[in-house]
C-alpha cells in the first residue's frame, strides 16, 4: 500500500495529560517524530529506514532505539520508504511514544541497504552509496528539553534536492543527507490546491506536480524562497513548519503561466492558512 501522508524541525505541544509510569515514578513526555520531504528532481528516492534512536546525552554509546518504531509497510518489495511522496502535507509517522522526561539531545535515522533513486521519468534505480548512513546513523541535533506531561512533534524535514550528489562523471550517486528539524510550537502552515484556469464546478481539472514556493515578504523579487513543496494529484499542497510572519507565494508549472502572490499571506503560530485554490493559465 501506498503510506500515507500527513508537511523535516522540532514541533512542541500541550498535551492535556500529566504522563507517569506509575509502576517507577518516571517521568514522561510524548514525542512524534514525522518525516516530509522538501521538493526534488527525481522519479523516485528510496530509503531503508531499518531503526530510530534518540540520545539524551554527548555520550555516543547513549543511543536507545525508539520503542514505538516498526519498519514502514510500503508497496516496496524492500519495504524502502519513496521520499518523493511524501509532499503536500503527506508525512510518515516514524514513531509517536512516551519516553523518559529530561533533555533530549539528538536523534538519528539508521539506514540499511538498497536505498536508491530513479531519474525522472526513467524505470531503473541507481543505487545510492550511504556509507557514513550505515554506520552511525543520521545525527540531528534537538537539544530540547522534554517537560512532564507535554507533548513533542519533531518534523523532520528531508531536503532530497540537496541530500543527492552525483560523483563526477563516474555515474554514481552519494546520499549525504540533509534534513532539517522544524519546531511547530513556533510555526504555523500555509495549505491550498492548484488547477487549471478552465476549471469549473462541474469539470475538476487539478495540476499536480506543480512547485509551490514561499518567501518572504520583504522578498518583493521572489529571488530566494525558504522553502518549496509539489502539488500532489489532485491539486493539494501544504507548506509547514513556518515561522509566525508574512509571506508571498509563487506557483510554477512547465506549461503554464508562473504566479506570484500579490497578497500578503499571514501565517501565525498552529494556524493552518487556508489559500484556497489557485488558478494557472496555460502558457
Amino acid at each position: 500500500m501506498k503510506l500515507k501522508k500527513s508537511f523535516f524541525t522540532i514541533i512542541v505541544v500541550l498535551f492535556a495529560f500529566l504522563s507517569c509510569n506509575n509502576d517507577t515514578n518516571v517521568e514522561t513526555s510524548r514525542v512524534q517524530l514525522n518525516l516530509i520531504d522538501l521538493e526534488g528532481e527525481y522519479e523516485k528516492v528510496l530509503v531503508n529506514i531499518i531503526d530510530v534512536q534518540y540520545s539524551k546525552n554527548e555520550d555516543e554509546n547513549g543511543w536507545s532505539s525508539f520503542e514505538g518504531f516498526t519498519p514502514p509497510d510500503t508497496d516496496d518489495p524492500q519495504n524502502r520508504v519513496d521520499l518523493t511522496e511524501l509532499i503536500a502535507g503527506n508525512s510518515l509517522v516514524l514513531t509517536d511514544e512516551d519516553i523518559e522526561s529530561g533533555m533530549l539531545k539528538q536523534i538519528r535515522l539508521i539506514l540499511g541497504d538498497g536505498n536508491a533513486l530513479v531519474i525522472l521519468g526513467e524505470t531503473e534505480e541507481i543505487p545510492l552509496s550511504t556509507p557514513s548512513a550505515q554506520q552511525s546513523g543520521l545525527k540531528l541535533k534537538v537539544n530540547t528539553e522534554l517537560e512532564p506531561g507535554f507533548s513533542y512533534t519533531f518534523i523532520l524535514d528531508w531536503d532530497v534536492q540537496k541530500s543527492i550528489v552525483k560523483a563526477g562523471n563516474s555515474g554514481n550517486y552519494n546520499l549525504k543527507p540533509v534534513i532539517n528539524v522544524i519546531a511547530e510550537v513556533n510555526s504555523g502552515s500555509i495549505l491550498g490546491r492548484v488547477a487549471d484556469s478552465e476549471e469549473t464546478v462541474d469539470i475538476f481539472l487539478p495540476i499536480s506536480d506543480a512547485v509551490v514556493s514561499v518567501y518572504d515578504e520583504s522578498d518583493t523579487l521572489f529571488e530566494t524562497s525558504l522553502t518549496s513543496t509539489s502539488t500532489d494529484d489532485v491539486g493539494n499542497f501544504v507548506l509547514q513548519g513556518l515561522s509566525e510572519g508574512n509571506y508571498n507565494l509563487k506557483v510554477e508549472k512547465t506549461g503554464y503561466m508562473t504566479i506570484e502572490s500579490i497578497e500578503i499571506i499571514e501565517v501565525m503560530k498552529g494556524v493552518e492558512t487556508d489559500v484556497e485554490t489557485i488558478l494557472l493559465a496555460q502558457s
